[in-house]
């Protein structure tokens, strides 16, 4: 074997001898980094900027796995349990996102991060009879039926009509959309804090809706005039129609409604009883006794 192979083969088991060392080194540092630092846990941090009283989405945290002595204390691990609810301070990207930096939607937060732009929040005055016997709940939807009165002395009159449809409930009194179901009261004699379900909640005497500016400052003209004139009306959440306005209902309109029987009629069966609709009844119940 001439020289050159020589250096050759020296150079190629130099080489080896190198690397060798080098994967020992790391597999050494590796062991020392593993023993100073533990394990890893896979925690959630900010994808960009969180804004203060921001809702939080999946589209802003991401997982990170991160050794667990770098972990911090009530770090989120897991992301189920934070979406929706609302950053209570700036979390810079990159940064852990930790329960004590975030707030459940309710009072303390308000709910101007949950108006849709270009729209307003207002809040009406509601009791059993105006408001589905209170049990509207937030993120019901609900139409708005107003009693208007026009015209003085004999042409004194009062119209009803719906004037909004498909509106959105944010809150009814301080139960909004998102809250965890439930409130503490103070009891000043026993000094006890008690927790009240809010889940059948009939107490509150407001409810706030979301509406379009012009809609907002329709409604203030209401309230400042016959507040008691208000009511509400319940949708399936499935019901998206927005029919045309119907007629206004007014004592003539509902009066030139019915139809007085004729005298010669009176004698004919089918006027004896009235006339029957068909009734829709659902096929759970069909074909059992009466």
């Amino acid at each position: 074997m001439n020289q050159e192979g020589k250096n050759l083969w020296v150079a190629v088991a130099a080489g080896l001898f190198a690397a060798f060392l080098m994967y020992s080194y790391s597999q050494e540092k590796k062991a020392q980094y593993d023993k100073e630092f533990g394990e890893k846990t896979v925690v959630y941090v900010a994808k960009n900027l969180i804004q203060e009283l921001q809702t939080i989405d999946d589209q802003l945290i991401e997982a990170k796995e991160i050794p667990n002595s770098f972990v911090q204390p009530g770090a989120v691990t897991n992301p189920e349990t934070i979406i929706g609810q609302i950053a209570s301070a700036p979390i810079q990207k990159g940064e852990q996102l930790l329960y004590n930096k975030l707030l459940q939607p309710g009072p303390e937060t308000g709910i101007a991060m949950q108006v849709s732009p270009s729209k307003r929040a207002i809040t009406i005055p509601v009791d059993e009879t105006r408001g589905v016997a209170k049990l509207i709940r937030p993120g019901d939807r609900v139409d708005l039926i107003v009693a208007i009165d026009s015209g003085r002395g004999v042409q004194a009159k009062r119209d009803v009509v719906t004037m909004l449809s498909d509106i959105p409930v944010l809150a009814t009194g301080i139960n909004v959309v998102n809250l965890i179901p439930r409130t503490f009261e103070y009891d000043p004699a026993s000094r006890q804090l008690t927790q009240i379900a809010l889940s059948g909640d009939t107490k509150y005497n407001s409810i706030t809706i979301e509406v379009s500016p012009k809609e907002a400052q329709d409604l203030v003209y209401l309230l400042s005039t016959s507040p008691g004139n208000i009511f509400l009306s319940l949708r399936n959440p499935n019901d998206k129609s927005l029919s045309t306005r119907l007629p206004s209902s007014s004592g003539e309109a509902l009066a030139s409604g019915f139809s007085l029987r004729s005298p010669s009629s009176l004698g004919s069966s089918e006027s004896q009883s009235p006339a029957r609709l068909p009734v829709n009844i659902p096929p759970q119940f069909r074909g059992q006794g009466r």
